[in-house]
């Protein structure tokens, strides 16, 4: 019998969780779906994606959703919070709910299934909004679901892609710019203005890098695309511009996180996963971190300021669809990272940075063994207590957990280059989140309490035994990148056999690259235990706030708003998560519907 926790079984699904600010709760008259919602079968393999958007029109209520579920597009007005569980009249009417029979715009698609979407931030209006949709077999249309009208179709003949897309976005501060990613490693710019060509297009190199390239279409005229660029040697699986919109964030099957100057095209920074590949990528709203999640179920935070690894993070058991940093709960230092300067400085900045933190490391290196001791606690709950950054990302797996994540001063300021022993837990007043075996963590090291591929590991006697995991884990720890490339494929095939990779396998692109005089990566070059990809016990274990099943079927999408926190699954349900002291609970419970069956309260 598996274990019980508050409020009911491990694996049953809950319907609110406690951090230290207070209580979140599912709002189930904010619940997108389908109209007519039947069980899911299994067979829809694209992932449910979201797209909010606000046009501040007279209704006052401005917010649209857009969501895709298999060959299903919809865009519904989001009313959040607003017609919320406190809205329910004593005898349990749900005439405030949200309409899914009368959705904005709805399309089905034959042939293809959406992928991905994004809303034009830029030029949309109370009267219209222009919504980009990417496919699986590599095109892209540009619709307004308001006014239905001058839909337009690229890639139409898949004459410049073939394969699917897998991240599309309009380029910040550009009202007719889009960037496509595809699962063959390219992505394409795109102007919503021209014509793509009647023919295949033909390319001339414009700026070749270290394991990337940009291309140039050549032609008389200019038309679609207009650059194209070659990233790595696997599917670009999804990317980020950062706040500012100067930086580009890549990550891509063959497990890089690429950092890109956009504007000049420059390679400017990378990071390396654990193993296997990374699936998603977000800024932190300042702009001066960068957090990953992928295939070896961890998410890691990249400072972009120092260019290494901060720290990894272990909470879920399977493969991390999507990251999201929360601007409303993270509190950051008051003047953030500029980022109006040339390349020199900044790099200049990056040279000062490790600098800094060198001298650090060696003074700590200088520092007596007995400072690690008793007084170490008080050391480190007095630093916790004098915090003055925060910042609260979130991630969502396959494994159908959501995870909420603090990432503190304490853990940000430490040095780099010492053999991390302990797990660094993410601060929170509630005990149910805290794991009960953390002390005993601290003892051990680095050996993992609960696996993040296999089953969970027994405890005996009160003591941990090693298992599979730890075994996997350490020997890990021990190979190159290079040697790992065989193990990852067998450990893919035995742990997550029955799950596939969102963003499908790798698209072998090393003839492509040669072909275009670009070098690739050399995954001969022993990156395991450098800033690139440091080793787990190099870099802080940090563990999560919230680690909480809320779907019965694998999540897909994490976003935060200023009064909620929305997730998706691949069943095709959008769920709301209102934020502690949003909204009033009824004084009549017994009439509110559950969110789903075997839904329980912690």
């Amino acid at each position: 019998m598996a274990a019980q926790s508050e409020g009911g079984g491990r694996d049953e699904v809950k319907t609110q969780f406690v951090t230290r600010e207070g209580t979140y709760k599912l709002m189930p008259l904010s619940e997108y779906s389908r109209p007519n919602r039947v069980a899911y079968n299994g067979q829809v393999n694209t992932p449910v994606k979201t797209s909010f958007i606000n046009l501040n029109d007279q209704s006052g209520i401005g917010d649209k959703i857009c969501f895709n579920h298999g060959r299903e597009l919809y865009v519904y007005t989001y009313k959040g919070i607003r017609k919320s569980i406190c809205n329910y009249d004593y005898q349990g009417t749900q005439d405030m709910a949200a309409d899914l029979t009368k959705p904005i715009d709805k399309r089905v698609y034959k042939g293809t299934f959406p992928t991905c979407h994004d809303f034009n931030m830029f030029t949309a209006s109370g009267e219209g909004v222009l919504l980009l949709v990417g496919f699986t077999m590599g095109q892209v249309q540009l619709i307004d679901p308001i006014r239905k009208d001058g839909a337009k179709l690229y890639n139409e003949e898949r004459l410049v892609d073939k394969s699917k897309v897998t991240c599309i976005k309009w380029i910040p501060g550009s009202p007719n710019q889009f960037l496509v990613a595809h699962q063959s490693g390219q992505m394409y710019v795109y102007k919503d203005e021209l014509p793509c060509g009647t023919t295949t297009p033909h390319y001339q190199v414009f700026k070749p890098g270290d394991g990337f390239s940009v291309h140039t279409c050549k032609t008389k005229s200019t038309r679609n695309p207009l650059y194209r660029w070659i990233v790595g040697e696997g599917a670009i699986n999804a990317f980020a511009f950062s706040p500012c919109a100067k930086y580009l964030a890549v990550v891509g099957q063959d497990g890089y996180l690429r950092v890109f100057n956009y504007d000049s095209m420059e390679l400017v920074g990378t990071m390396k996963s654990y193993f296997g590949g990374l699936l998603c990528v977000c800024w932190s709203p300042d702009g001066k971190y960068i957090v990953t999640g992928g295939e070896d179920d961890l998410v890691t935070v990249w400072s972009f300021i120092d260019h290494r690894v901060v720290c990894r993070g272990r909470g879920h058991k399977s493969w991390v669809n999507d990251v999201a940093f929360d601007p409303h709960t993270s509190s950051t230092e008051h003047d953030s990272f500029d980022f109006s300067g040339s390349d020199e400085d900044f790099m200049q900045h990056v040279a000062k940075s490790n600098h800094s933190i060198l001298r650090e490391t060696l003074r700590d290196s200088l520092r007596s063994s007995a400072s690690k001791g008793s007084n170490r606690n008080s050391t480190d709950s007095r630093s916790i207590q004098n915090n003055l950054i925060s910042y609260r990302f979130g991630s969502v797996g396959q494994d159908t957990y959501l995870c909420l994540w603090d990432l503190t001063e304490d853990i940000l300021r430490q040095p780099i280059g010492r053999n991390r022993s302990g797990t660094h837990m993410s601060q929170n007043a509630s005990s149910n989140a805290i794991n009960p075996h953390a002390n005993k963590a601290n003892s051990v090291g680095s050996a993992y309490l609960t696996t993040n591929s296999l089953p969970n590991t027994p405890l005996m006697d009160g003591n941990i035994h090693p298992s599979a995991t730890t075994n996997l884990t350490q020997k890990f720890a021990t190979l190159t990148l290079g040697d790992r490339k065989d193990k990852e494929t067998h450990h893919d095939k035995k742990e997550h056999k029955r799950n596939f990779s969102l963003a499908g396998r790798s698209v072998d692109k090393v003839g492509l690259l040669k072909a275009n005089h670009v070098r690739p990566v050399d995954e001969s070059v022993k990156l395991l235990g450098t800033p690139a990809c440091p080793r787990l016990d190099e870099v802080p274990l940090l563990e999560p706030l919230v680690c909480k099943k809320v779907a019965h079927e694998r999540l897909t999408s994490v976003g935060f708003r200023e009064e909620c926190l929305v997730t998706a699954c691949q069943e095709g349900c959008v769920y709301t998560w209102a934020r502690p002291g949003k909204v009033a609970m009824p004084q009549h419970t017994s009439a509110l519907p559950r969110a789903s069956a075997g839904g329980t309260v912690v």
